[in-house]
């Protein structure tokens, strides 16, 4: 039998955008009052909250709360997805704050995957209880900065602690573009390597488990 459950909600954003949301809560009382909220993979390219659902159970088994949301214009959510993610901040920011008030959770880690983790790294310094911040496949990338390059500033320069995963072999990002970029950002920036592994792998079930001990590794450190 399962230690967590799984409810299904709708999170309204200012502009009247309804999302599509579930919170997977742990039987127990929620660990270190602290709930994971995961940003799923770029909507055009068909990122959906479904791609997350191992990573929300292995964080639930493991006493956290988490929640994964379908952004604007993927699913049952309504709206209309964005090129460049920045509509979708705002969806990150309404998710958040559902949190901080319906789980009576003072402490939020955001974890974003691939095009995720711009749109939650620009969200990370505009939401007060967002205490840390998990990058799953940062596309950092000179193709890709097309566009999410206008988000890496907000995520640089947040003093917040930082995690960033990445596989050594990922198609959208060099290690060294990684690296460049970090090196001049602020507050507390970890790097994780997964050697030989591509952007895709990385995103795919069979790391579902690795992420998670990441997680938890990190969230022990906050």
């Amino acid at each position: 039998m399962s230690n967590y459950t799984v409810e299904r909600i709708k999170v309204a954003t200012p502009d009247k955008v309804e999302l599509m949301t579930k919170v997977f809560k742990p039987n127990e009382e929620i660990k270190d009052n602290l709930v994971v909220v995961l940003v799923h993979p770029y909507s055009i390219l068909g990122g959906r909250q479904a791609l997350l659902k191992g990573i929300a159970s292995g964080l639930a088994e493991n006493g956290h709360g988490a929640v994964t949301f379908d952004m604007r214009g993927v699913g049952e959510s309504t709206g209309r997805a964005s090129l460049t993610g920045f509509a979708e901040v705002k969806d990150v920011i309404a998710v958040c704050n559902w949190v901080s008030e319906h789980l009576d959770s003072h402490r939020i880690l955001l974890v974003g995957s691939s095009a995720g983790a711009p749109i939650a790294g620009s969200a990370v310094d505009q939401i007060e209880q967002v205490v840390g911040y998990v990058s799953l496949g940062y596309p950092f990338g000179m193709m890709a900065s097309i566009l999410f390059g206008r988000h890496h500033k907000a995520i640089l320069q947040s003093s917040k602690p930082k995690l960033f995963v990445m596989g050594t072999r990922d198609g959208f990002t060099s290690v060294k573009q990684l690296n460049d970029k970090l090196s001049s950002a602020a507050g507390r920036n970890e790097i994780h390597l997964m050697e030989g592994v591509s952007h895709f792998e990385m995103e795919g079930p069979a790391y579902d488990a690795e992420m998670v001990k990441l997680i938890l590794k990190f969230i022990s450190s906050l």
